[in-house]
């Protein structure tokens, strides 16, 4: 489990981690939370917003609501990828939709979550994440 900064050896405010959710409630309570392990937290609207940016997101992991107002979370990330935006993802959802859990373990998830999401299992997700940030390419 991620102990909060002042406890948690490799956990620094330079590590950022990217939130993408259109339910402004959603990600204020991810931020929080993010911030509260020791992170550096930024959120986004919509993915045409992080598109829009004109910047890669992020330097530890991204959080990506599956369904999205503009697009889905599956499109945003395969725009990410395909711009060279190469980080863990954990993807979040509402509904129970067994070809999106297939489609995010196809695409690399780190974790697939249900809301409301269980803050053990998304802290547990975002350690993994940035995990793996840390390992050295194979």
């Amino acid at each position: 489990m991620i102990l909060p900064h002042a406890m948690h050896p490799r956990s620094t405010l330079e590590t950022l981690v990217s939130i993408v959710d259109d339910d402004v409630s959603v990600c204020r309570a991810l931020r929080r939370l993010v911030e509260f392990a020791g992170f550096k937290a930024e959120t986004f609207a919509s993915g045409r917003e992080v598109l829009d940016s004109g910047r890669s997101p992020g330097s530890g992991c991204l959080v990506i609501d599956v369904h999205l107002g503009d697009m889905t979370g599956f499109e945003l990330h395969r725009s990410l990828v395909a711009n060279g935006t190469r980080l863990p993802v954990i993807f979040i959802t509402a509904h129970e939709d067994g070809e999106a859990e297939e489609y995010a373990w196809r695409a690399g998830a780190v974790a697939y979550l249900r809301k409301p999401v269980p803050t053990a299992a998304f802290l547990t997700a975002i350690e993994r994440a940035l995990n793996l940030r840390s390992m050295p390419p194979p």
